[in-house]
């Protein structure tokens, strides 16, 4: 298996510390809210990779936090906690919003098929071993104490913005952090929070009262749960430049060495080609998805469509092409169930062997998909044919074997020689672009739409479908 490790920038061959057992920690939701769609694909790619590596025969030990307490308003070590403030706007008590929300949480990871993680722990559940390794950095130099809290001095820790590749130097105050004169350095971050009197959430320490900071909780509970030595860590981009990188300067502090093997992140999910932001109402939920007529599955399905590691543009014209690209696959399968033809088994196992390959080369989860609708489209119905999709879809996770949606049309069948000629015109389009020739490559696309076909341009090249 072959992962791309965000350390190095390089897709490296995957071998787990002890050989048979992967230690896997995923930074889970902070659940003062309800998660959005972004949060969900990271989800499912954390999900994929569980898939991947069961297939491969290994054994999984992965644990996911649950955050709880902890997580400021701000990156910057600034704001409320975000479960304090969510507390007071619902009147209700923190952990009764925990509750909430983690049970809404686990429920929506449900219906998306996606393996839940052997160890979900909850940040306030671990508080006297966040305390420990808080203690930790204070004894090895790592920490000190300021108006407000425990921070960690990164220039005690010269790799620091390794994984993110941030030039400290130029970085100014206030540019990721909120300005803090008491700190040594701007990036400089809080380890244990210091609560005043009215804070809800809060615990004894050696420093008073106060409360862990978001990215301690990770560094503790991987350690308490997975020992000092971690496989692979997951998480979203969006964690990199500040979480992260946090997390890898405490542990490499407390620890004396390196904690995880490799990075793996999942890229962004955009809303009609901008950013996902809650002011411009675009965060969607599951349960939004589910109003205008789409399951989880048929999100599912949308997010297969990409890599991990590439944006993905979320607009309700793709999730309608999921929704019916997915009955109309369940449909291509149910009439292989029971079929007597007979296939070649060698065919099967090349099926078999070009659809392991690319799960296995760094999670390539869309071209597997192809593979499957390729097997799907074998026109002798086979029962054969039928069992090792469902094979497939221990990885897809996608309920194959279920009934297609009673609207669901047929997969229109494509030309091999009208295939072949579109794809000339593409290869003649794109020399022509490469020339700056845009006169050539306009009359090109309007001379093909002419014909009722349209060009798909795509970061991954040019692709082409019939109008509708």
């Amino acid at each position: 298996m072959k992962f791309y490790n965000t350390m190095t920038r390089e897709k490296e061959e995957f071998t787990p510390r002890d050989g048979s057992t992967v230690k896997i920690y995923s930074c889970g939701p902070t659940v003062y809210s309800y998660a959005h769609i972004g949060n969900m694909r990271t989800y499912i790619f954390m999900d994929e990779l569980r898939r991947a590596l069961k297939r491969n025969g290994y054994t999984l030990l992965h644990a996911m936090n649950i955050t709880d307490v902890g997580h400021l308003t701000s990156d910057g070590d600034s704001g409320e906690d975000k479960m304090s403030k969510a507390a007071k706007e619902q009147k209700k008590s923190p952990y009764e919003i925990a509750a909430h929300y983690t049970e809404v949480f686990l429920r929506d990871i449900d219906s998306l098929n996606i393996d839940r993680p052997e160890l979900i722990p909850h940040a306030t559940d671990n508080i006297p071993e966040m305390i420990e390794f808080v203690q930790g950095l204070w004894d090895k130099g790592f920490a000190y104490e300021t108006s407000d809290g425990i921070y960690y001095d990164i220039s005690k820790f010269p790799e620091y913005g390794k994984l993110s590749r941030l030039n400290l130097d130029e970085q100014q105050a206030g540019a990721r952090v909120e300005v803090n004169e008491e700190k040594r350095h701007p990036a400089d971050f809080a380890v244990w929070k210091k609560a005043p009197k009215e804070h809800i959430m809060q615990w004894p320490s050696p420093w008073g009262m106060g409360y862990p900071g978001w990215h301690i909780e990770c560094s503790a509970m991987g350690l308490k749960y997975l020992g000092e030595y971690i496989d692979i860590h997951t998480g979203g981009v969006d964690h990199i430049p500040v979480h992260h990188e946090n997390e890898i300067a405490q542990s490499c502090g407390y620890l004396g060495h390196e904690a995880v093997h490799v990075w793996m992140h999942g890229e962004f999910m955009n809303v009609d080609g901008g950013k996902m932001s809650k002011s411009l109402k675009n965060c969607y939920t599951l349960a939004e998805l589910k109003e205008k007529g789409y399951s989880p599955l048929d999100f599912r399905y949308f997010c297969l469509n990409a890599h991990y590691h590439q944006k993905l543009n979320f607009t309700f014209e793709g999730m309608d092409s999921a929704k019916k690209s997915l009955s109309n696959l369940r449909a291509a399968v149910k009439k292989h169930k029971g079929g007597e033809g007979e296939v070649n088994e060698r065919m099967l196992a090349a099926f078999k062997n070009r659809f392991d390959e690319a799960v296995n080369d760094d999670l390539n989860i869309p071209k597997a998909l192809g593979i499957l609708w390729e097997l799907a489209k074998v026109k002798t119905p086979s029962d054969a044919v039928y069992r090792l999709i469902l094979d497939f879809d221990t990885i897809t996770a996608l309920d194959l074997d279920k009934e297609p949606e009673p609207e669901a049309v047929k997969e229109p069948e494509i030309d091999p020689v009208l295939d072949a000629e579109v794809k000339e015109q593409i290869a003649l389009r794109a020399q022509a672009k490469k020339e700056k020739n845009y006169v050539e490559a306009d009359r090109i696309r309007k001379a093909l739409a002419d014909c009722g076909i349209l060009l798909i341009d795509t970061p991954q090249g040019t692709t082409w479908k019939l109008a509708d």
